[in-house]
Protein backbone atom coordinates (compact mmCIF):
# COMPACT_ATOMS: atom_id res chain seq x y z
CA UNK A 1 0.00 0.00 0.00
CA UNK A 2 1.32 3.21 -1.08
CA UNK A 3 0.44 6.17 1.17
CA UNK A 4 -0.65 9.13 -1.13
CA UNK A 5 -0.58 12.95 0.30
CA UNK A 6 -1.90 16.13 -1.83
CA UNK A 7 -2.40 19.82 -0.64
CA UNK A 8 -4.84 19.77 2.12
CA UNK A 9 -5.21 16.04 2.97
CA UNK A 10 -2.96 16.80 6.18
CA UNK A 11 -5.12 15.33 8.79
CA UNK A 12 -5.33 12.35 7.37
CA UNK A 13 -2.62 10.70 6.33
CA UNK A 14 -5.58 7.28 6.05
CA UNK A 15 -4.78 4.35 3.78
CA UNK A 16 -7.29 4.36 1.00
CA UNK A 17 -7.67 0.83 -0.09
CA UNK A 18 -4.92 -0.53 -2.94
CA UNK A 19 -6.01 0.34 -6.51
CA UNK A 20 -4.32 -2.90 -7.08
CA UNK A 21 -3.98 -6.62 -4.65
CA UNK A 22 -0.63 -6.23 -2.95
CA UNK A 23 1.05 -8.32 -0.26
CA UNK A 24 -0.72 -7.70 2.93
CA UNK A 25 1.33 -7.60 6.43
CA UNK A 26 -0.38 -11.21 7.48
CA UNK A 27 1.28 -12.75 4.26
CA UNK A 28 4.48 -11.10 4.71
CA UNK A 29 4.47 -12.44 8.29
CA UNK A 30 3.53 -16.19 7.23
CA UNK A 31 6.15 -15.76 4.30
CA UNK A 32 8.75 -15.45 7.10
CA UNK A 33 7.72 -18.00 9.45
CA UNK A 34 7.87 -20.35 6.23
CA UNK A 35 10.50 -19.17 4.10
CA UNK A 36 13.37 -17.28 6.95
CA UNK A 37 16.54 -19.09 6.89
CA UNK A 38 16.72 -18.43 10.99
CA UNK A 39 13.66 -19.65 11.41
CA UNK A 40 14.16 -22.42 9.69
CA UNK A 41 17.23 -23.59 11.91
CA UNK A 42 15.15 -22.94 14.34
CA UNK A 43 12.82 -25.56 13.47
CA UNK A 44 15.78 -28.20 12.93
CA UNK A 45 16.52 -27.62 16.81
CA UNK A 46 13.03 -28.33 17.85
CA UNK A 47 13.18 -31.89 16.05
CA UNK A 48 16.70 -32.49 17.37
CA UNK A 49 15.27 -31.91 21.03
CA UNK A 50 12.28 -33.88 19.70
CA UNK A 51 14.58 -36.80 18.84
CA UNK A 52 17.31 -36.92 21.75
CA UNK A 53 13.86 -36.71 24.12
CA UNK A 54 12.72 -40.10 22.42
CA UNK A 55 16.86 -41.43 23.19
CA UNK A 56 16.21 -40.87 26.90
CA UNK A 57 12.99 -42.08 26.86
CA UNK A 58 14.52 -45.08 25.11
CA UNK A 59 17.02 -45.98 28.12
CA UNK A 60 14.27 -47.98 30.07
CA UNK A 61 13.92 -50.30 27.39
CA UNK A 62 15.87 -53.17 26.85
CA UNK A 63 18.67 -53.81 24.78
CA UNK A 64 19.28 -56.73 22.24
CA UNK A 65 22.65 -57.79 21.02
CA UNK A 66 23.31 -60.20 18.36
CA UNK A 67 26.63 -61.35 18.08
CA UNK A 68 28.40 -63.92 14.88
CA UNK A 69 32.15 -64.59 15.67
CA UNK A 70 34.73 -67.26 13.69
CA UNK A 71 37.54 -68.29 16.03
CA UNK A 72 41.11 -70.41 14.85
CA UNK A 73 43.36 -70.38 17.80
CA UNK A 74 45.92 -73.01 19.01
CA UNK A 75 46.20 -70.99 22.77
CA UNK A 76 45.96 -73.89 25.08
CA UNK A 77 43.54 -72.12 27.11
CA UNK A 78 41.09 -70.68 24.42
CA UNK A 79 41.48 -74.42 22.37
CA UNK A 80 40.10 -76.22 25.71
CA UNK A 81 37.69 -73.55 26.06
CA UNK A 82 36.43 -73.87 22.82
CA UNK A 83 36.32 -77.07 22.49
CA UNK A 84 34.15 -77.33 25.74
CA UNK A 85 31.56 -74.85 24.05
CA UNK A 86 31.85 -76.73 20.91
CA UNK A 87 30.67 -79.80 23.14
CA UNK A 88 33.21 -82.29 22.05
CA UNK A 89 35.34 -82.98 25.39
CA UNK A 90 36.54 -86.41 26.10
CA UNK A 91 39.16 -87.97 28.10
CA UNK A 92 42.12 -87.83 25.62
CA UNK A 93 41.53 -84.12 25.65
CA UNK A 94 42.79 -84.36 29.34
CA UNK A 95 46.14 -86.11 28.29
CA UNK A 96 48.92 -83.20 29.42
CA UNK A 97 50.78 -83.20 26.18
CA UNK A 98 47.16 -82.14 24.62
CA UNK A 99 46.44 -79.76 26.96
CA UNK A 100 49.79 -77.99 26.27
CA UNK A 101 50.25 -78.40 22.78
CA UNK A 102 46.81 -78.79 21.27
CA UNK A 103 46.31 -78.51 17.65
CA UNK A 104 44.67 -75.57 16.15
CA UNK A 105 41.05 -75.33 16.15
CA UNK A 106 38.48 -73.62 14.59
CA UNK A 107 34.49 -72.83 15.14
CA UNK A 108 31.53 -70.40 14.24
CA UNK A 109 29.32 -69.39 17.03
CA UNK A 110 26.72 -66.86 17.75
CA UNK A 111 24.90 -65.54 20.77
CA UNK A 112 21.88 -63.24 22.08
CA UNK A 113 21.46 -61.54 24.85
CA UNK A 114 18.80 -58.85 26.85
CA UNK A 115 19.79 -56.86 28.96
CA UNK A 116 16.83 -54.43 30.68
CA UNK A 117 17.50 -52.19 33.68
CA UNK A 118 15.55 -52.62 37.05
CA UNK A 119 16.44 -49.85 38.91
CA UNK A 120 18.47 -46.89 38.17
CA UNK A 121 17.89 -44.81 41.32
CA UNK A 122 15.43 -43.01 39.38
CA UNK A 123 17.76 -41.31 36.91
CA UNK A 124 16.36 -43.05 33.88
CA UNK A 125 13.05 -41.69 34.70
CA UNK A 126 14.66 -38.06 35.75
CA UNK A 127 16.43 -38.13 32.34
CA UNK A 128 13.50 -39.27 30.14
CA UNK A 129 11.52 -36.52 31.77
CA UNK A 130 14.26 -33.59 31.31
CA UNK A 131 14.67 -34.31 28.05
CA UNK A 132 11.01 -33.91 27.24
CA UNK A 133 11.07 -30.86 29.16
CA UNK A 134 13.95 -28.89 26.60
CA UNK A 135 12.09 -30.11 23.74
CA UNK A 136 9.19 -28.87 24.65
CA UNK A 137 11.01 -25.60 25.85
CA UNK A 138 12.54 -25.62 22.24
CA UNK A 139 9.30 -25.59 20.95
CA UNK A 140 8.31 -22.39 23.01
CA UNK A 141 11.84 -21.36 22.01
CA UNK A 142 10.97 -21.46 18.09
CA UNK A 143 7.54 -19.73 19.15
CA UNK A 144 9.21 -16.65 20.47
CA UNK A 145 11.45 -16.64 17.14
CA UNK A 146 8.89 -16.69 15.17
CA UNK A 147 7.05 -13.51 17.09
CA UNK A 148 10.29 -11.45 17.05
CA UNK A 149 10.57 -12.18 13.01
CA UNK A 150 6.65 -11.04 13.49
CA UNK A 151 7.91 -7.77 14.61
CA UNK A 152 10.63 -7.68 12.54
CA UNK A 153 8.76 -8.07 9.58
CA UNK A 154 6.21 -5.17 10.67
CA UNK A 155 9.34 -2.60 11.04
CA UNK A 156 10.94 -3.46 7.69
CA UNK A 157 6.88 -3.45 5.92
CA UNK A 158 6.29 -0.02 7.33
CA UNK A 159 8.92 0.56 6.69
CA UNK A 160 9.03 0.77 3.16
CA UNK A 161 5.78 2.88 2.93
CA UNK A 162 7.50 4.97 5.23
CA UNK A 163 10.10 5.71 2.76
CA UNK A 164 8.34 5.82 -0.09
CA UNK A 165 6.05 8.18 1.35
CA UNK A 166 8.69 10.55 1.83
CA UNK A 167 10.16 10.13 -1.48
CA UNK A 168 6.59 11.21 -2.78
CA UNK A 169 7.08 14.23 -0.53
CA UNK A 170 10.55 14.63 -1.84
CA UNK A 171 9.59 14.38 -5.29
CA UNK A 172 5.92 16.95 -4.55
CA UNK A 173 8.57 19.53 -2.84
CA UNK A 174 10.60 19.41 -6.18
CA UNK A 175 7.80 20.23 -8.54
CA UNK A 176 6.30 22.95 -6.17
CA UNK A 177 10.05 24.53 -6.24
CA UNK A 178 10.20 23.86 -9.86
CA UNK A 179 7.05 26.26 -10.24
CA UNK A 180 8.30 28.66 -7.86
CA UNK A 181 11.87 28.70 -9.67
CA UNK A 182 9.92 29.57 -13.14
CA UNK A 183 7.82 32.44 -11.35
CA UNK A 184 11.41 33.79 -9.64
CA UNK A 185 13.09 33.68 -12.92
CA UNK A 186 10.72 35.58 -14.30
CA UNK A 187 10.66 38.39 -11.95
CA UNK A 188 14.32 38.34 -12.42
CA UNK A 189 14.41 39.06 -15.58
CA UNK A 190 11.94 41.57 -15.08
CA UNK A 191 13.69 43.34 -12.95
CA UNK A 192 11.67 43.06 -10.34
CA UNK A 193 13.61 40.99 -8.11
CA UNK A 194 17.30 40.67 -7.40
CA UNK A 195 19.09 37.46 -8.33
CA UNK A 196 20.23 36.52 -5.30
CA UNK A 197 16.94 35.34 -4.41
CA UNK A 198 17.15 33.17 -7.68
CA UNK A 199 20.32 31.53 -6.40
CA UNK A 200 18.69 30.79 -3.03
CA UNK A 201 16.16 29.31 -4.62
CA UNK A 202 18.78 27.46 -6.51
CA UNK A 203 20.63 26.27 -3.43
CA UNK A 204 17.00 24.93 -1.74
CA UNK A 205 16.65 22.84 -4.50
CA UNK A 206 19.60 21.04 -4.55
CA UNK A 207 18.91 20.53 -1.15
CA UNK A 208 15.81 19.12 -2.21
CA UNK A 209 17.38 16.80 -4.57
CA UNK A 210 19.73 15.27 -1.89
CA UNK A 211 16.81 14.84 0.63
CA UNK A 212 15.08 12.66 -2.48
CA UNK A 213 18.35 10.65 -2.97
CA UNK A 214 18.85 9.66 1.05
CA UNK A 215 14.67 8.83 0.74
CA UNK A 216 15.75 6.57 -2.14
CA UNK A 217 18.26 5.04 0.12
CA UNK A 218 15.71 4.72 2.86
CA UNK A 219 13.69 3.15 0.04
CA UNK A 220 15.77 0.77 -0.68
CA UNK A 221 17.49 -0.72 2.40
CA UNK A 222 13.70 -1.24 3.45
CA UNK A 223 13.09 -3.28 0.52
CA UNK A 224 16.24 -5.30 1.23
CA UNK A 225 15.54 -5.63 4.71
CA UNK A 226 11.96 -6.94 4.29
CA UNK A 227 12.98 -9.43 1.21
CA UNK A 228 16.00 -10.76 3.56
CA UNK A 229 13.07 -11.68 6.29
CA UNK A 230 11.01 -13.42 3.14
CA UNK A 231 13.89 -15.25 2.36
CA UNK A 232 14.28 -13.11 -1.08
CA UNK A 233 15.84 -10.32 -2.56
CA UNK A 234 14.76 -6.63 -2.56
CA UNK A 235 11.35 -7.11 -2.17
CA UNK A 236 9.24 -4.51 -4.68
CA UNK A 237 6.42 -4.96 -5.20
CA UNK A 238 2.58 -3.63 -3.94
CA UNK A 239 1.78 -3.45 0.04
CA UNK A 240 -1.82 -4.19 0.81
CA UNK A 241 -1.98 -3.05 4.69
CA UNK A 242 -2.03 0.48 5.55
CA UNK A 243 0.01 2.33 8.00
CA UNK A 244 -2.72 3.62 9.77
CA UNK A 245 -5.14 1.05 11.36
CA UNK A 246 -8.41 1.13 12.88
CA UNK A 247 -8.49 0.40 16.35
CA UNK A 248 -7.33 -2.86 17.08
CA UNK A 249 -9.71 -5.19 19.07
CA UNK A 250 -8.99 -5.68 22.85
CA UNK A 251 -6.80 -8.19 23.61
CA UNK A 252 -7.38 -10.63 26.24
CA UNK A 253 -5.43 -11.02 29.96
CA UNK A 254 -1.50 -11.46 29.74
CA UNK A 255 0.19 -14.02 31.74
CA UNK A 256 3.75 -15.07 31.88
CA UNK A 257 2.65 -18.21 29.95
CA UNK A 258 1.87 -16.38 27.01
CA UNK A 259 5.07 -15.65 25.91
CA UNK A 260 7.37 -18.42 24.69
CA UNK A 261 10.39 -17.26 25.76
CA UNK A 262 9.15 -17.11 29.35
CA UNK A 263 7.58 -20.69 28.91
CA UNK A 264 10.97 -21.56 27.87
CA UNK A 265 12.82 -20.46 30.56
CA UNK A 266 9.84 -22.05 33.05
CA UNK A 267 10.73 -25.17 31.06
CA UNK A 268 14.43 -25.24 31.42
CA UNK A 269 14.25 -24.64 34.96
CA UNK A 270 11.69 -27.91 35.17
CA UNK A 271 13.89 -29.81 32.79
CA UNK A 272 17.35 -28.96 35.43
CA UNK A 273 15.72 -29.94 38.36
CA UNK A 274 14.88 -33.19 36.87
CA UNK A 275 18.69 -33.37 35.03
CA UNK A 276 19.65 -32.73 39.02
CA UNK A 277 17.56 -35.43 40.46
CA UNK A 278 19.33 -37.92 36.81
CA UNK A 279 22.82 -36.95 38.37
CA UNK A 280 22.40 -37.73 41.59
CA UNK A 281 20.38 -40.75 40.97
CA UNK A 282 24.16 -41.96 39.24
CA UNK A 283 25.41 -42.14 42.85
CA UNK A 284 22.60 -44.70 44.01
CA UNK A 285 23.05 -48.94 42.98
CA UNK A 286 21.43 -50.20 39.92
CA UNK A 287 20.17 -53.30 39.18
CA UNK A 288 19.97 -55.03 36.03
CA UNK A 289 18.85 -58.12 34.53
CA UNK A 290 20.22 -60.22 32.00
CA UNK A 291 18.80 -63.71 29.79
CA UNK A 292 21.01 -64.83 27.14
CA UNK A 293 21.60 -67.96 24.13
CA UNK A 294 24.61 -68.76 22.29
CA UNK A 295 26.61 -71.50 20.57
CA UNK A 296 29.68 -72.61 19.30
CA UNK A 297 29.71 -75.17 16.24
CA UNK A 298 32.32 -77.05 14.82
CA UNK A 299 29.90 -77.36 11.88
CA UNK A 300 25.86 -77.23 11.39
CA UNK A 301 25.25 -80.47 12.89
CA UNK A 302 27.54 -80.68 15.85
CA UNK A 303 28.19 -78.11 18.76
CA UNK A 304 27.54 -77.05 21.87
CA UNK A 305 24.45 -74.93 22.90
CA UNK A 306 24.10 -72.83 26.34
CA UNK A 307 21.35 -70.35 28.20
CA UNK A 308 22.16 -67.98 31.25
CA UNK A 309 20.03 -65.47 32.97
CA UNK A 310 21.52 -63.43 35.75
CA UNK A 311 20.62 -60.26 37.84
CA UNK A 312 23.16 -57.94 39.10
CA UNK A 313 23.81 -54.94 41.38
CA UNK A 314 26.32 -52.77 40.43
CA UNK A 315 26.83 -49.81 43.02
CA UNK A 316 29.72 -46.90 43.20
CA UNK A 317 29.97 -46.20 46.58
CA UNK A 318 32.20 -43.87 46.06
CA UNK A 319 32.42 -41.62 42.27
CA UNK A 320 34.28 -38.37 42.70
CA UNK A 321 33.66 -37.24 39.15
CA UNK A 322 29.76 -38.49 39.53
CA UNK A 323 29.78 -36.54 42.59
CA UNK A 324 31.38 -33.26 40.77
CA UNK A 325 28.31 -33.52 38.15
CA UNK A 326 25.68 -34.01 40.84
CA UNK A 327 26.85 -30.74 42.36
CA UNK A 328 27.45 -28.98 38.94
CA UNK A 329 23.66 -30.00 37.95
CA UNK A 330 22.31 -28.87 41.66
CA UNK A 331 23.81 -24.88 40.70
CA UNK A 332 22.59 -25.38 37.41
CA UNK A 333 19.05 -25.85 38.93
CA UNK A 334 19.31 -22.84 41.17
CA UNK A 335 20.48 -20.84 38.15
CA UNK A 336 17.89 -21.59 36.29
CA UNK A 337 15.41 -21.12 38.86
CA UNK A 338 17.11 -17.29 39.33
CA UNK A 339 16.56 -16.68 35.67
CA UNK A 340 13.28 -17.67 35.54
CA UNK A 341 12.69 -14.35 38.24
CA UNK A 342 14.97 -12.30 36.45
CA UNK A 343 13.69 -12.57 32.86
CA UNK A 344 9.91 -12.54 34.59
CA UNK A 345 11.02 -9.18 36.03
CA UNK A 346 12.59 -7.77 32.56
CA UNK A 347 9.48 -9.06 30.82
CA UNK A 348 7.17 -6.69 32.94
CA UNK A 349 9.69 -3.80 32.45
CA UNK A 350 9.40 -4.45 28.63
CA UNK A 351 5.63 -3.95 28.95
CA UNK A 352 5.76 -0.95 30.99
CA UNK A 353 7.79 0.31 28.05
CA UNK A 354 5.68 -0.58 25.13
CA UNK A 355 2.92 0.70 26.31
CA UNK A 356 4.89 4.20 27.70
CA UNK A 357 5.74 3.90 24.38
CA UNK A 358 2.82 3.55 22.36
CA UNK A 359 0.72 6.66 24.36
CA UNK A 360 3.76 8.76 23.13
CA UNK A 361 3.48 7.56 19.36
CA UNK A 362 -0.25 8.48 19.67
CA UNK A 363 0.17 11.78 21.64
CA UNK A 364 2.85 12.12 18.82
CA UNK A 365 0.57 11.51 16.12
CA UNK A 366 -1.99 14.08 16.69
CA UNK A 367 0.67 16.76 17.16
CA UNK A 368 1.69 16.05 14.01
CA UNK A 369 -0.87 15.75 12.34
CA UNK A 370 -2.27 19.39 13.74
CA UNK A 371 1.13 20.50 12.87
CA UNK A 372 1.25 19.16 9.23
CA UNK A 373 -1.88 21.12 9.26
CA UNK A 374 -0.68 24.21 10.04
CA UNK A 375 2.54 23.91 7.77
CA UNK A 376 0.35 23.24 4.84
CA UNK A 377 -1.34 26.66 5.09
CA UNK A 378 1.06 28.76 6.49
CA UNK A 379 3.15 27.81 3.32
CA UNK A 380 0.17 28.49 1.18
CA UNK A 381 -0.24 31.73 2.70
CA UNK A 382 3.26 33.07 2.60
CA UNK A 383 3.67 31.74 -1.36
CA UNK A 384 0.46 33.87 -2.27
CA UNK A 385 2.50 36.68 -0.20
CA UNK A 386 5.34 36.12 -2.10
CA UNK A 387 3.78 36.14 -5.32
CA UNK A 388 1.77 39.17 -4.52
CA UNK A 389 5.36 40.98 -3.59
CA UNK A 390 4.39 41.25 -0.02
CA UNK A 391 6.48 38.52 1.62
CA UNK A 392 10.55 37.88 0.94
CA UNK A 393 11.53 34.21 -0.87
CA UNK A 394 13.33 33.57 3.01
CA UNK A 395 9.98 33.56 5.01
CA UNK A 396 8.65 30.96 1.71
CA UNK A 397 11.36 28.63 1.83
CA UNK A 398 10.91 28.86 5.51
CA UNK A 399 7.68 27.59 5.22
CA UNK A 400 8.97 24.75 3.29
CA UNK A 401 11.40 23.83 5.73
CA UNK A 402 8.55 23.72 8.40
CA UNK A 403 6.63 21.55 6.14
CA UNK A 404 9.02 19.33 5.61
CA UNK A 405 9.82 18.74 9.19
CA UNK A 406 5.66 18.53 9.81
CA UNK A 407 5.89 15.64 7.40
CA UNK A 408 8.62 13.87 8.81
CA UNK A 409 7.53 13.84 12.03
CA UNK A 410 3.89 12.72 11.05
CA UNK A 411 5.55 9.78 9.26
CA UNK A 412 7.82 9.01 11.78
CA UNK A 413 5.25 9.25 14.43
CA UNK A 414 2.63 6.74 12.54
CA UNK A 415 5.81 4.79 12.71
CA UNK A 416 6.55 4.67 15.92
CA UNK A 417 3.15 3.81 16.83
CA UNK A 418 2.37 1.02 14.42
CA UNK A 419 5.66 -0.56 15.99
CA UNK A 420 4.95 0.42 19.44
CA UNK A 421 1.79 -1.66 19.50
CA UNK A 422 3.63 -4.48 17.84
CA UNK A 423 5.95 -4.12 20.89
CA UNK A 424 3.66 -4.55 23.17
CA UNK A 425 2.37 -7.55 21.41
CA UNK A 426 5.32 -9.29 21.37
CA UNK A 427 6.32 -8.14 25.59
CA UNK A 428 2.77 -9.37 26.70
CA UNK A 429 2.87 -12.20 24.57
CA UNK A 430 0.04 -11.82 22.13
CA UNK A 431 0.45 -12.77 18.50
CA UNK A 432 1.94 -9.91 16.59
CA UNK A 433 -0.90 -8.10 14.09
CA UNK A 434 -3.11 -10.76 15.36
CA UNK A 435 -1.40 -13.13 13.11
CA UNK A 436 -1.19 -16.64 15.27
CA UNK A 437 1.13 -19.41 13.88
Amino acid sequence: MRILLSGSLALSLVAAEPTAPGLSLEQAIRATWTKQEGLKAGQAMVEARRAEAESYGALRLPTVTLQAQGVYTNEPMMAFGLRLNQARIGPVDFAPDRLNHPDGIAGLGASAVVQQPLYAGGRLQAAERAGRLMAEAEEASQERRQQEAALATVQAYFGIQVADQALRWAEDTRLWMQGLQTFVEARVKEGLMLDSERLRLVAAMAQVEAQKAEAQRQLLAAQSGLGLLLGEGPLQMTLATPLIETEPAPKGETSSASRGDLRALNLQAQAAQAGAKAATGALRPEVGLELGAGTMRQNLSQGGNWTWAGVGVKWKVFAAPERAKASAARAQERAATLMVAFKQRQAEHEQRVAEGALVTAKAQVSAARSALQAAEEARRLRELRHREGLAPLIDVLDAEAALQGARTLLLQSLYAQRVSRASLDLATGHPIEGVKP
